[in-house]
C-alpha cells in the first residue's frame, strides 16, 4: 500500500471522505501555488465542512417534508403587485423565527401562497432551523388518530419543539368538533414557543366556518394566532391559469 493510499484509507476511517477524495488533487494545486503547510491543511478542512454543511441542510429540507422546492428567488413578484416586495424581503431575514412570531398568507387560489410559506421555509432551513411542512388535512389525519392511543398531548408537545412549522391549505376543509379542538390545543401549546406559518383562503370572520361553526374556539385561536403575527394579503390572479388567460394568437 502506497503513503498516499493509506492517508486515503485512514482519512475515510475518520469519515472524513470529502478530504478524502480531494487532498491528492489539492496538494497538487498547493505545490503549484507554493501554498504553507498549514494553508494547504486550511483549505482541505474548508472543504470537508462546506459539504458537511450542504448535508445538513439537505437533511433538514428533506425532513421538513416540503411538497415541492419552491424558493423565494423563484417567486414572480411582477404579477402580484398588491405584495409587498419589501416584506418578504424582511420576513425572509428570519427574525421572526427568534421571535417566536407567526405569519399568515391570506388570498384566493393560486396567488403564491403556499411558494412564498415554503420559500421562507426553505430559507430557514438553509440556516439549519428545524422546519415542517403539513397541510391542514394531514395535519388532522395525525391529531385525530392521537385519541385512538391517548398520544395527543405527547405529539403536540413534539410539534412544538419545531422552530418553524407551516400549516398549509387552512379553509379547504371544514372541521368537526373534535378536530377543532386538536388543533386550538396545536395552535395554544406552540403560543409564544414557536412560529407557525399558515395559509388561507379565508378572510378571518369566515374561519368559524372552519372550525365547525364555533365562534368561540374559532375566536380562541385568532386571538393566540394573531397576537404576535405578520399578516400577509395577497390579492391578484392564479398563476395556474395565467397562461391559459393569454388571448390565442390568430
Amino acid at each position: 500500500m502506497t503513503e498516499l493510499e493509506q492517508l486515503r484509507m485512514q482519512l475515510k476511517s475518520l469519515t472524513l471522505n470529502h478530504m478524502a477524495e480531494i487532498f491528492e488533487e489539492e496538494a497538487h494545486k498547493a505545490t503549484k501555488a507554493k501554498m504553507a503547510y498549514t494553508s494547504y491543511l486550511a483549505r482541505l478542512v474548508e472543504e470537508q465542512i462546506l459539504v458537511k454543511t450542504d448535508r445538513s441542510v439537505q437533511a433538514k429540507i428533506s425532513k421538513a417534508k416540503f411538497p415541492s422546492l419552491k424558493t423565494l428567488e423563484t417567486f414572480n413578484f411582477a404579477f402580484q403587485p398588491s405584495l409587498d416586495e419589501r416584506k418578504i424581503k424582511e420576513l425572509a431575514q428570519l427574525g421572526f423565527i427568534s421571535k417566536q412570531e407567526n405569519i399568515i398568507f391570506i388570498g384566493p387560489p393560486g396567488v403564491g401562497k403556499t411558494h412564498l410559506a415554503i420559500g421562507i421555509g426553505i430559507r430557514a432551513c438553509q440556516n439549519k432551523i428545524r422546519t415542517l411542512f403539513t397541510t391542514v388535512s394531514s395535519l388532522m389525519d395525525q391529531l385525530y388518530s392521537t385519541l385512538i392511543d391517548n398520544s395527543t398531548v405527547e405529539v403536540i408537545e413534539g410539534y412544538c419543539r419545531i422552530p418553524l412549522m407551516i400549516i398549509d391549505e387552512l379553509g379547504y376543509m371544514n372541521m368537526d368538533t373534535q378536530r377543532a379542538n386538536l388543533f386550538f390545543q396545536l395552535i395554544s401549546k406552540r403560543y409564544e414557543r414557536g412560529s407557525t406559518i399558515i395559509t388561507t383562503n379565508l378572510p378571518f370572520e369566515q374561519w368559524g366556518n372552519v372550525f365547525g361553526g364555533d365562534e368561540v374556539i374559532a375566536s380562541a385561536i385568532l386571538d393566540r394566532f394573531l397576537h404576535y403575527c405578520h399578516i400577509i394579503p395577497i390579492q391578484g390572479n392564479s398563476y395556474r391559469v395565467k397562461d391559459k388567460m393569454k388571448p390565442k394568437e390568430k
